[in-house]
Formats: structure tokens, C-alpha cells, sequence
């Protein structure tokens, strides 16, 4: 949060660009970057003939409004200035104007803070489809806060404001200042005359009036740089007055901080960032938050997806007396119906200020009474009888008398009643401020409120928001190790049973995590004389807020004994965004026992990888796909609104122990993304309705949204002593959606089978009904998603291998459920466990079939060809084989029409197919998971641990089971490598006779090939192909039978 009166700048340091477009005709370009950003424009300097240019310049911009800076988009575009080419004489001095060499957008919700700025390549975009970019430009952004000046003396007040209207030229000076500062190596280089771009003069014919007037030194403003041709700069598009206060705003920024006036805020900024407007002719999307806030106007989200359930709402503030006697702790209570509750108990003034929500719909009253008690005091001796509570009178109100409210109604304001009855003269003896309303879920009060439908004021049965860690790769390159003074063994007799030259390893530990390099003996030639080199990554995964130390240590493998070990603290590690520049190396003093404080040192380098994405989910379900580091981000395509609406035919949960009756608590986690969302736990309810409502920012589009249904355990013992024997909360059934094959702006309201699958055999657990939407604003942006790569660029330029990868993707799993399960109400274990798929690498033959047909699947069309290919070979059906002839005379004389028929063909049966295409996203499918051919030896195995907890002789016939189906495995896969290496037979001689009939063979072909025309030789083989079954004989053909002869390596295996 930016402190009120604080100013806020941007600085953009352009550093360099790489591998730009040749512009000027002769393979080089005269490059120079315009940037723009809150209404304001800034240029650096042009590099002469230079590809790679050099500029290492600093652009400031003033933040008008800091808390709209995340909405705000920097623009920065890269020009060939061909007035450079011009001026030196290349291309004759007749081309004028600019040259467009790419642009690049950055959001606002990516800049740094100052001091963790890093240096980014961006990768140059293009304008239009038609653009030739190529290349990418360095940057660093950050944003400084300035504290506000101190405020101005009251009798000075005056005297400033008199001087400010007295004194117009100081602004003029300050905005040619500013205006100097903003382009300060060009300026005199673009004042010469006849050598502005051409497209540069359009701003300046378009703004005579303001740009063109001169100021009180006699001299002309320097006009804007505009940008390429067609294009007006975002300047154009402002009325005369904005401009003006635009340049006393930059002006202000400029000159020194001055007590008495304070820099003229944008009173539009905010306005605009509520609307989705970045800038004064770009809209771009707004985030979920945005959304929100404009939707409501204000601090509630709009659930327009959901039902609005009214709720009557109770507020209980304070109680006083009439006397000043009474200094006993006072209570109230609420009666309504079958519903009794009271506040808890406060001192004499009572200061409650407790919120009780009642279900409208389970009120069988049509009044409230809310009576206010005054504890006892305690008896003075033990055993005498405690005195019943002194109720201090009530109040009462009609449910039909009851206001309405609905946000974005200002909050109720409570009024003091006074109590009726108890009292033995008849006078009131007390006052109660309080406030009744009937709202709805989406009332602010709600999420705090005594909620009747979940139990009160459980924490366990709240509805809550939760945040993964920030996960981030930490890689250790361990270099070599020099000067090592080895420990001296206990037993001088054990050197002659150790090995001649002892071998050591780097082990480095990150919390729980512990990696161990390879082993290098000391005297070999890989270490030296006694410097081991190991050269070898070791790759931990980070979460924020970070472990303090990262230990590294050399020990020796034979004897065990620690050589030394060092701590790296994770707050001096370097941080890159991509692999363009190593992080700095170091090295580390290793420190032994006593005897060696110093035993060598080891030569490191740390560095935390930002522009990887940690994955901590299976990769074919994954929800995020950004990279760590906060500058690569990119703004959002779109934006995800679910609404939990509510479940039906729940099986219950929980047995009686007389069996006769059950009842389930259940609550739905939702995750995409960072983000997680529980909703509130509906107590003894088989159909629940919640009707609560998320949105989350959407940056790829190919992701997966998760939700599971629980239900609640922890609850009921959440206060037990021993906080690892709570239960874990039972699973009631889980579902995936897939964006991608959500239509846009569209809101579709489903119900979705909940199946769940248990040792003891698989049930249908009830249903869950979802509203969703997917709002994009931009289909373009959404089209280009598509084309981007689905992870960040250092997956592919330095990819982590598989083992690697799944190794770091269940560290990432355990960590983020540790941190989850510390949150208040905590998100068990088991939650995080199931909706991340920790158990998707473990063997199930449930998995294994629905596996196996999904390949079967996908060949089934390739085999419905095989069949077609082979009716049509046989005649049976003689119209078809007729027409296949014609088909085939046509392709052989029109060899050019086979692409376009087959493209053609394609976008028919795709025009075909789109009348039976899926009209709404589907969830799970138990056919595809095969759980109803599933065993219960198969399911119990499916869920037992490793190692196994079973009986042996349950472990030998699974074991038994799991041989037969991996031999048959065993004999598929030596079947295909039987054909492959009948084919490398044909040219390795194995079988001399064959080989030479095989190059007889070659030889005919090619004298055949030499002599026939082509086309007449395919057309002569398809004839043949398809000829009449009674010129066919029935026993395989002689090509056939010469493959199956050939011989293959199966023989010579043991």
C-alpha cells in the first residue's frame, strides 16, 4: 500500500536489443525505443547501424494514481530511424519517416519493487500479421515510492498559493525541462530541419495550436515522437485541456518537491481501471478483483451465477444499564423458532458485537425475541447453591416488519432499544443497541456471521480463500573443492582396509530436502593432486517465505566423517529469469570439528531459477503454467467465474452406530491455479445448497479447473489434543473441467455425477450442480494463446529430465501441503493430496486397462481403414470398388488435386461433425476410468501403500497376477522388435540368400522404374492392388511369405 500524499515513479532502463530486423537496406538498422506509459511518452537515443544496439538509458514516468499502476499497460516500441540513414548519407536522403521493428506490452502488475529488479528479455512482437519482426530487447522495471513532504504551515498556505497563480512561466520552464529530459542525447540532432520522420510530423500538424506556440524564451516545444505510419500516438486522441494538465503533472514530477502544492492527481485513473481501460485508446481485460468491484461497486462479488438466498441477520453491538449497580458480566440471547442462541458473555457495558445469520427458510416463527441476561455473582462459600441468571427483559420484532437490505446498500446502522418486563416497579432497567435486516449471502457480514446452516461460529465449516507458496527452483552447481584437510580416522589400523584414495561427495540440504552429487576419489584424475571437480546441478524447489539456510557439505564415503560444510543464506541468492547470464559463483569455507576450524573451501554457484514454472500438479492436469519470476508474467486473457450452486442425493457419510440413520457435512474445494476455495461446510444436509461464487484470472486457456466434494470431520474434534490423530475428511467425489472447452461469455448451469472409487468398490455418491463462465474480451488474445508455447521458454532452451521432474513435481506437492495444512481453518492432507493427484504414479490395474483402451482406441480408426481397404479389395460391395477405380484414375492423371481434396474432404466431415459436437463441458467418466469392470482385489490393491500392508499369500497372488499380465506385455513388445529387425535383416547379409534375392529384386525395380512412365507403373499396381477375388489365389502372397522368413534376433536370446 502506497502511504496517502506518497509519490510514485516507474523506471524503465532500456539496456539492449538482440538480433533486430535489417531496416535500412544495406543490413543494419538505426534503432531507438519510444516507451509509453500513464499517459506519458519518453524516447531514448539512436544507435547508428547496430543489430544489437547498446543503450543502458533510464526513463522515469510519474504513477498519477499508484493503486491503478496494476491495471496500467507499458508500451514500448522499437523504430528504425531513417533520418539517422539520412544524415549519413545512406539511401540517397530521399527515404523520410520510420520503420516499425516491434513492440512489446508489459502489465503494470509485473514491475518489480526497487531493489529486486532483474534483467528480462522480451521478445518482440508484431503489429499486424503482415510485420517481419524478428529479435528481442532487455529490460529493467521497478517502481520507487518517495514519502510525501511534509505538510505546509497554515499561515504560509497563502502566500504559496498566491505565489503558484502568480507565476505561469515557472510551469512552462518546468514542462521544456521535462521535456528536454525526456529525449537528452537526440535533442539536437532532431531539431535540424528537413530530418524528421515523416510520420513524426503528423502529431506536429495536428497539434499547431498547443505544440507550435512558443514560450517566454522565444523557443518551440518539441513535439512527440509519433508512431509508424497510420498509427496516431495515444496523445492525439486527448482534448487540448488534458494535455495541458498532463504537462503540469510532468512538470510537477520534475521539479523539486514543494511543500505547498502537491502534484495534481488524475481524477479519471481509478475510473478507469473499474471500467477496463488501460490507457486512453486501449481496453484491456479486467482482472477478477476489477470485475468484482465494478460489479458491485464496491466490496462484494456480483453472483449473478448463483441463487441469492436471503438470510435474516442479526446484530448485536452492546447493552447498558439504567443503573449504576449492575457490574455482572451480560449476555443476550436469541430465540426465533427452534433456534436458541446466545452471545457470549462481555463485562457490564456488554461490547458483543457478534452477527447471528438465520436461514430464512428454516424459520418456523414469525418473531424474534432477543433477551438480554446479567450472570450471578459467585457465592461467597463453597456449596452454597449458584443463583439462576437475572433476565433483564426482552425485545421483540415482527419478520414482517423487517427491512430489506442488498449490497451496495451502506451497512444498517443499530439502534438502542429498550427491554420490556422484570421489572418489579415496571421501569425499564436496560438498553440494547442492535440492528435486524434481511440480506443475502452476499451481505459483508455474512462471511463473518453465526450462520445457522453450518454450524455457528465453527472455524472448521467457514468458507475460506487460500493461496499456494510461491514455488521457485533453487539450483546448486557444485564446481570442485580445493585445499580439503581430510579428517583423521579414529583407528589408524582402518586405512589399510579403506580404499587407496578416498572418494567424496557434496551433499546439500534444503529443509527436508537432501541431494548428493557423484563420487570422485581424491587421487584420481578427475580431482588432482587434491582438488576433486564435480561439475554437476543439484535442483531443490523454494517456497516463499524461504528457508533461511541452504547447508553444503563435502564428507567422505568410506569413513562417513563430515570433510567440512558451509550455509548459504537464501536471502543473498541471485535470482535470473532466463539462462542468458550465469549467476555469479562464490566460494564457501568449509568449517570441521574442533580440531579443523578451517577444512577448504568449495567452489558454488546458487542461483534461484524464476523462469521455470514449479510444477505441483500432474502435468495433464495442470491449472498454471506461469514462471516463477513476477517480471515474465503477462496479463490475462480472460477471466473464470464458478458458482457452487448446490449438491443432491448425498449417501451419507456418517452411520449411526444402530445403522439406522447417517448424515453427511459437506463442503467443496474448488483449485485453479494459486488460487483455493472452500466453501462453507452445510451441516446434516443430503442436499446442500451453498450457492456461493469465485472468479480467478485466466492466463492460458489449455488449463484445468479442479473441484472435489468432502465431507467434514475435522470439525467435531478439531480441538483434540493431538492435532495427528484428527480424522481425515472423506472423499465424496472429484471432477475436472478443461477450459478449452468452455465457450466464451456463455454461462452453462450443470449437473455433475459424483463418483468416487473406495476400497471396498465404487458408488455413485450423488450430484453436483455448477454454474460457469468464461469471460474473454479479446478473441484475438485468446487465438494467440494457442500459438504460445504451453511452458516458459527455460523448459525448452534448459529442459529438466523426467525422473527429475517428477522428483521435484512431489516435493512441490509435499511442501505446498505442509503450508496448507498450517492455515486457519487448516486444508487437510488428504484435500490438497487428492485434488493434486499425488497418486497417479502408482500402479493400478484399473489404470493399466483404461490405459491400455484408450491406445486401443486411438488405432480403432486406423483398423475401421484396414477393413474398409480390404471389402473394397474383395469385391464386396462392386459399386464402391468401381468408384475407388475411378477415384484412383483421377489421382494418378491429377497427381496436383490430392491435397486439396483431402483437405477438402477433411473440412466436410468437420463441417459434418459439428451438428454432434459437445454442448456442454463434461466431468469424470467412469466407462473411460473402467470402474465398473473393476474387481475388489483390484481396488484394494489399488489402494494399498507401499510397502504393502497386506497379508504375504494376498501379496504373492497380486505379484503372480502382475507377472502374467506384464508376460504377455513382455511378449507384444518382442513381437515388434521382431518386425524391425526382420527389415534391418534385408541389408545386413544374415541370410545371404535372401539378401541377395532382395538386391536382385532392387535392381529390377530400378530398371522397371527407369523405363515405365511413373504414373503408369501406380496405375498398373493399383489395378492389381484391387483386382477380382477370382483372379486371386487364397494362400498369402510370395512378398509376404519372403518377409516372414527373414530372421530376427529373437532367437539368440537367453
Amino acid at each position: 500500500m502506497v502511504e496517502e500524499g506518497a509519490r510514485r515513479r516507474v523506471v524503465v532502463e532500456v539496456c539492449n536489443a538482440r538480433n533486430l530486423m535489417p531496416k535500412d537496406g544495406q543490413g543494419t538498422a538505426c534503432a531507438y525505443a519510444v516507451v509509453d506509459f500513464d499517459g506519458q511518452r519518453r524516447r531514448t537515443a539512436t544507435r547508428p547501424r547496430d543489430l544489437n544496439p547498446q543503450w543502458g538509458e533510464r526513463l522515469e514516468f510519474l504513477v498519477h494514481t499508484p493503486g491503478a499502476m496494476a491495471s496500467e499497460t507499458l508500451e514500448l516500441n522499437v523504430y528504425n530511424d531513417k533520418k539517422a540513414i539520412a544524415a549519413s548519407g545512406g539511401g540517397g536522403g530521399r527515404k523520410s519517416g520510420g520503420t516499425f521493428l516491434g513492440k512489446v506490452k508489459v502489465a503494470g502488475a509485473s514491475f518489480a519493487k526497487q531493489g529486486d529488479e532483474t534483467l528480462v528479455y522480451y521478445p518482440l512482437e508484431k503489429r499486424s500479421v503482415f510485420s517481419q519482426i524478428k529479435g528481442e530487447i532487455g529490460l529493467k522495471i521497478w517502481f520507487v515510492d518517495e514519502p510525501p513532504p511534509p505538510a505546509p504551515l497554515s499561515t504560509a498556505a497563502p502566500a504559496a498559493d498566491e505565489k503558484a497563480d502568480n507565476a505561469p512561466s515557472d510551469k512552462k520552464d518546468a514542462a521544456d525541462k521535462e521535456s528536454a529530459a525526456a529525449a537528452p542525447a537526440p535533442a539536437a540532432e532532431e531539431k535540424k530541419p528537413g530530418a524528421a520522420p515523416a510520420e513524426e510530423k503528423k502529431p506536429e500538424e495536428a497539434a499547431k495550436p498547443e505544440d507550435k506556440k512558443p514560450d517566454n524564451n522565444g523557443k518551440k516545444k518539441s513535439p512527440e515522437k509519433g508512431k509508424k505510419d497510420g498509427e496516431k500516438p495515444k496523445d492525439e486522441a486527448k482534448p487540448k485541456d488534458d494535455n495541458k494538465k498532463e504537462i503540469e503533472a510532468a512538470a510537477a514530477a520534475a521539479a523539486p518537491a514543494s511543500p505547498s502544492k502537491a502534484p495534481p492527481p488524475s481524477p479519471s485513473k481509478m475510473q478507469l481501471a473499474t471500467a477496463g481501460v488501460a490507457g486512453d485508446l486501449e481496453i484491456r481485460p479486467q482482472t477478477a478483483a476489477e470485475r468484482s468491484m465494478a460489479a458491485s461497486g464496491g466490496g462484494s462479488a456480483s453472483y449473478d451465477l448463483v441463487d441469492r438466498v436471503p438470510y435474516l441477520f442479526v446484530r448485536l453491538l452492546k447493552a447498558k444499564h439504567h443503573h449504576q449497580d449492575g457490574k455482572q458480566p451480560l449476555y443476550a440471547q436469541l430465540c426465533i423458532g427452534a433456534h436458541t442462541v446466545r452471545t457470549r458473555a462481555a463485562a457490564s457495558a456488554g461490547e458483543w458485537d457478534q452477527v447471528f445469520a438465520f436461514h430464512k427458510a428454516s424459520l418456523t416463527a414469525s418473531s424474534l425475541e432477543v433477551t438480554v441476561h446479567e450472570e450471578p455473582k459467585k457465592p461467597e462459600k463453597e456449596g452454597e447453591p449458584t443463583p439462576e441468571d437475572a433476565n433483564l427483559g426482552f425485545v421483540s420484532f415482527d419478520l414482517q416488519e423487517v427491512p430489506k437490505r442488498s449490497p451496495p446498500d451502506s451497512a444498517l446502522a443499530p439502534q438502542w432499544y429498550t427491554l420490556e418486563g422484570h421489572a418489579e416497579d415496571g421501569a425499564a432497567t436496560c438498553d440494547v443497541m442492535l440492528a435486524v435486516w434481511v440480506g443475502t449471502q452476499v451481505d459483508e457480514a455474512f462471511q463473518e456471521a453465526w450462520q445457522s446452516d453450518s454450524g455457528g461460529n465453527l472455524v472448521h465449516t467457514r468458507s475460506k480463500a487460500y493461496l499456494s507458496p510461491k514455488l521457485w527452483y533453487l539450483r546448486l552447481s557444485v564446481i570442485q573443492a580445493q585445499d580439503l584437510r581430510l579428517p583423521s580416522p579414529p583407528d589408524g589400523k582402518a586405512k589399510q582396509f579403506g580404499p587407496a584414495f578416498p572418494e567424496l561427495y557434496v551433499k546439500a540440504q534444503l529443509g527436508a530436502q537432501v541431494f548428493k552429487t557423484g563420487r570422485i576419489a581424491l587421487g584420481s584424475a578427475a580431482a588432482g593432486a587434491s582438488n576433486p571437480s564435480w561439475n554437476e546441478d543439484l535442483l531443490f524447489v523454494a517456497a516463499e517465505p524461504f528457508d533461511p539456510f541452504l547447508t553444503v557439505a563435502v564428507e567422505d564415503v568410506f569413513s562417513g566423517h563430515l570433510v567440512g560444510q558451509a550455509r548459504v543464506p537464501l536471502s543473498s541468492v541471485h535470482r535470473r529469469s532466463d539462462d542468458r547470464a550465469e549467476p555469479p559463483s562464490r566460494w564457501l569455507n568449509l568449517c570441521g570439528d574442533e580440531a579443523r576450524p578451517y577444512a577448504g573451501r568449495v567452489h558454488v554457484r546458487v542461483c534461484l531459477e524464476g523462469g521455470y514454472h514449479v510444477l505441483d500438479e500432474a502435468a495433464n492436469v495442470a491449472s498454471d503454467v506461469r514462471a516463477a519470476s513476477k517480471q515474465l508474467s503477462k496479463p490475462p486473457v480472460g477471466m473464470l467465474e464458478v458458482g457452487i450452486r448446490g449438491a443432491s442425493n448425498l449417501v451419507p457419510m456418517k452411520i449411526a452406530k444402530d445403522g439406522a440413520s447417517g448424515s453427511t457435512d459437506a463442503y467443496v474445494v474448488l483449485k485453479y491455479g494459486p488460487k483455493w476455495a472452500r466453501t462453507r461446510t452445510i451441516l446434516d444436509q443430503f442436499n446442500p445448497r451453498w450457492n456461493e461464487q469465485y472468479a480467478w484470472d485466466v492466463f492460458d486457456p489449455c488449463t484445468v479447473l479442479s473441484i472435489a466434494v468432502f465431507d467434514n470431520v475435522r470439525y467435531k474434534i478439531a480441538d483434540a489434543a493431538d492435532a495427528g490423530k484428527l480424522p481425515k475428511d472423506a472423499r465424496i467425489g472429484k471432477l475436472r473441467i478443461r477450459l478449452s472447452t468452455l465457450d466464451t461469455n456463455r454461462v452453462y448451469v450443470i449437473n455433475y455425477a459424483l463418483t468416487a472409487v473406495h476400497p471396498v468398490g465404487v458408488r455413485k455418491m450423488g450430484e453436483l450442480e455448477l454454474a460457469i463462465r468464461f469471460t474473454c474480451p479479446s478473441w484475438l488474445t485468446l487465438m494467440q494463446a494457442y500459438g504460445s508455447p504451453l511452458l516458459p521458454r527455460m523448459h525448452y532452451v534448459k529442459p529438466l529430465g523426467p525422473a527429475q521432474q517428477d522428483v521435484l513435481r512431489h516435493t512441490a506437492m509435499r511442501i505446498v501441503s505442509g503450508r496448507l495444512a498450517r492455515s486457519e481453518p487448516p486444508l487437510g492432507p488428504e484435500v490438497v493430496q487428492y485434488l493434486l493427484d499425488t497418486d497417479t504414479h502408482t500402479w493400478s490395474m484399473r489404470r493399466s486397462k483404461a490405459n491400455w483402451f484408450r491406445v486401443v482406441g486411438c488405432l480403432s480408426h486406423v483398423a475401421t481403414a484396414v477393413k474398409w481397404a480390404h471389402r473394397v479389395r474383395t469385391w464386396e460391395h462392386s459399386p464402391t470398388t468401381v468408384l475407388v477405380h475411378m477415384l484412383l484414375v483421377a489421382i494418378v492423371l491429377c497427381p496436383e488435386m490430392i491435397l486439396p481434396t483431402v483437405c477438402l474432404y477433411l473440412f466436410l466431415v468437420l463441417l459434418w461433425r459439428y451438428r454432434s459436437r459437445p454442448r456442454e463441458p463434461t466431468g469424470m467418466d467412469p466407462r473411460l476410468s473402467h470402474v465398473d469392470s473393476v474387481s475388489p482385489d483390484e481396488l484394494d490393491e489399488e489402494f494399498d501403500g507401499l510397502p504393502s500392508g497386506r497379508p504375504a499369500d494376498v501379496v504373492r497372488m497380486r505379484y503372480d497376477r502382475l507377472r502374467a499380465v506384464a508376460g504377455r506385455a513382455q511378449t507384444l513388445l518382442g513381437d515388434v522388435a521382431a518386425q524391425g529387425e526382420r527389415i534391418e535383416a534385408l541389408l545386413s547379409w544374415r541370410d545371404p540368400r535372401a539378401t541377395g534375392v532382395f538386391a536382385v529384386v532392387i535392381l529390377l525395380t530400378a530398371l522397371v522404374l527407369y523405363a515405365v512412365p511413373f504414373k503408369v507403373l501406380l496405375l498398373g499396381m493399383g489395378f492389381f492392388y484391387l483386382r477380382h477375388p477370382r483372379f486371386r489365389g487364397d494362400m498369402p502372397s510370395a512378398g509376404f511369405n519372403f518377409f516372414r522368413r527373414l530372421p530376427s534376433l529373437s532367437d539368440r536370446v537367453l
